[in-house]
């Protein structure tokens, strides 16, 4: 399934040119849908192969591929990436329009699925930031555009990741009760390894208090010795019993 999205910016409009999208359906009683996706210069299979062996039996996952595009950190060499980016820490400039146009990618793959399912994101490294990002986007009832976030989002879990356009965020909120109730009751996991040595421990830390300090009162933040920039199997078993109770999935393991 390919897919694009346009994003609008200062006159200009790019397409961006997804990949394919790789679809993990439940075994059991389909309560939840999370879009999951991959770090830089991955794509969704990887992950959904991954996905498919979790004991999680009542969730679809949606695996996306970024589009490939030119990256700053790379010298402007193409692959898979979400957004551009100058450095892995959320330090650089924001590319807003990549940002954008990915979380409204993610957001359409959700908006389609039945009213009474719950929705989340989740993701890997800058995966992670998407995911992250679309959090602040859904409480704020908007993309960094202003356009609509179309989406309720119950949950979101960001792995070895960080938070994009952290340095806007407090501004942004300032004057709005609604954003600030929405962004205490929405539960985000983040976890993230103290050997990471492409997304640094400390990035992450720092996601996490901006994030806690303008109302993301319900984040958890999971911190594992000796990890570097990978999941093992203790991280992912504790995304699952961290999503079953987030989200209130019945009989969800096997």
């Amino acid at each position: 399934m390919n897919n694009s999205a346009s994003s609008s910016g200062s006159g200009t409009t790019r397409t961006f040119e997804f990949g394919r999208t790789h679809v993990v359906r439940p075994k059991g009683n389909h309560q939840a849908t999370i879009v999951w996706l991959h770090g830089l210069g991955d794509k969704g299979s990887s992950w959904s192969q991954l996905l498919e062996t979790l004991p999680l039996q009542n969730i679809k996952w949606i695996c996306p591929t970024a589009p490939t595009r030119p990256v700053a950190i790379f010298g402007g060499h193409p692959c898979t990436a979400w957004f551009d980016v100058a450095d892995l820490s959320g330090d650089g400039p924001d590319d807003l329009e990549g940002l954008d146009a990915s979380a409204a990618h993610v957001a359409n793959l959700l908006s389609t699925e039945p009213a009474n399912i719950k929705l989340g994101i989740g993701g890997f490294s800058m995966g992670a930031a998407i995911a992250l990002y679309s959090a602040t986007c859904h409480i704020l009832g908007k993309y960094g555009n202003g356009n609509l976030y179309p989406v309720n989002l119950s949950a979101v879990v960001g792995l070895s990741g960080w938070l994009p356009c952290s340095r806007t965020l407090r501004n942004k909120m300032e004057g709005s009760i609604q954003a600030v109730r929405r962004a205490a009751s929405l539960p985000i996991l983040m976890c993230h390894g103290l050997a990471d040595d492409v997304v640094a421990y400390k990035h992450g830390e720092r996601s996490a208090h901006a994030l806690n300090s303008v109302g993301f009162r319900n984040l958890t933040f999971q911190t594992y010795n000796g990890l570097g920039h990978y999941t093992i199997p203790e991280e992912t078993d504790g995304v699952c019993n961290w999503l079953t109770a987030s989200l209130g999935l019945q009989g969800s393991r096997s």
